[in-house]
């Protein structure tokens, strides 16, 4: 298969100071290495004899540093986080940048990755987006089994995934995290996809999986860390009427939600599609936010305590309510006129299955893919 380019270009980045790129494992920053860093000096951590020799010498790429080395690629940096020292003196008396890629901020946290102190651009990498994919795209597709590579264009999506939710998430997570009991936390990680996409219950998540409160907020912690899941926090600026404060917790990718929970299949006009859509959308803005720091875009959702709710709200300026259905009418938009009424935000859009885009009462109705080609319209990552 022919390399598919992402949205995301290192050496964007890299022109300027080091990057740290953290995203969950099979999201494709190996593949983007090979793309674009080929030409460059690279250490991947997951080669037995890199890694060992690493480990027990982690000044040994130092001492095979070259004159001609400007750029230096090291894959999987959580693996040795020791390695940061040597990238930091690197940096400061080489003047080399690093292009460092992990699966994990948990290890570099606990381990020193401040101590690059500024000196390296943080970003987040995450599965295809659909202007990436392009005419390969299908949303049923990417419902049903998200939108890892690996997982898209597989021939077996569904023996894939179970290899990637057995192997990845509820082992390597679970021992990276020094997690002591792994079935509690696969439980855990069941319970946690129930209930994807709502307000985070730490009691009610609690007692669903047999464990303390202060334990499922360490395994949401988890999570975030390893960027399987992204809190979403509340939008608070609402004066008429009162807002929840509780965040909402949103996984990253719907083929892995589905494969924890045991959902086989999405069927268009139900419950589970509207759910899975919701969180594709969620995808597709998050990333946009993760790619976009230099503009400094925000991600937040609305709901009062009257109830009246709206899923997303996009830097306080655009308000957007997600439908898995065609044919919107007035009552779609109870939350978003509920918000209108603030007159804090400007923008009031429907995401649908709609062909054409059309307005009710100063709302957009938009056909989500519309909406997605207009956010989307910048070819390259800024910096």
């Amino acid at each position: 298969m022919a390399y598919i380019e992402r949205f995301f270009n290192p050496l964007a980045v890299l022109s300027k100071k080091s990057c740290l790129l953290l995203g969950p494992r099979q999201t494709g920053k190996s593949s983007l290495i090979r793309h674009h860093m080929k030409n460059y000096k690279t250490y991947n951590l997951l080669d037995s004899n890199t890694y060992i020799s690493l480990q027990k010498n982690p000044s040994l790429i130092r001492q095979e540093l070259s004159t001609k080395d400007k750029i230096i690629v090291i894959d999987e940096i959580q693996r040795i986080p020791e390695l940061l020292n040597e990238v930091h003196l690197m940096i400061e008396e080489n003047g080399v940048n690093f292009f460092l890629t992990g699966s994990s901020a948990r290890k570099l946290r606990k381990k020193g990755v401040n101590l690059l102190g500024g000196r390296a651009r943080s970003r987040s990498f995450h599965p295809f987006i659909k202007s990436e994919l392009g005419s390969d795209f299908n949303l049923d597709k990417a419902l049903q089994f998200g939108l890892l590579p690996s997982i898209y264009f597989s021939d077996d999506p569904d023996d894939d995934l179970r290899e990637y939710t057995n192997s990845y998430l509820q082992h390597e997570i679970a021992a990276e995290a020094v997690v002591r009991n792994v079935g509690v936390f696969t439980r855990f990680l069941e319970v946690a996809a129930l209930s994807n996409g709502q307000l985070i219950n730490y009691s009610q998540i609690a007692s669903d999986s047999e464990v303390s409160a202060p334990t499922i907020r360490e395994y949401f912690q988890i999570l975030e860390d390893t960027l399987i899941g992204h809190r979403l926090e509340p939008f608070k600026k609402s004066k008429k009427r009162k807002a929840i404060m509780s965040p909402k917790f949103y996984f990253f990718d719907n083929g892995v939600v589905n494969q924890l929970i045991g959902r086989t299949s999405i069927t268009p006009k139900t419950k589970e599609y509207g759910e899975a859509f919701e969180n594709y959308i969620h995808h597709e803005l998050n990333s946009y936010c993760s790619y976009h720091q230099h503009l400094k875009p925000t991600l937040k959702y609305w709901r009062s305590t009257s109830q009246f709710e709206v899923d997303f709200i996009l830097s306080e300026k655009t308000a957007i309510e997600v439908k898995a259905k065609k044919n919107i009418t007035s009552r779609d938009l109870k939350g978003l006129k509920a918000l209108k009424e603030e007159n804090i935000c400007e923008r009031f859009i429907v995401l649908s299955l709609d062909d054409t885009p059309r307005k009710i009462d100063g709302i957009e109705i938009l056909p989500y893919h519309l909406f997605l080609d207009e956010l989307w319209c910048q070819q390259t990552c800024g910096t």
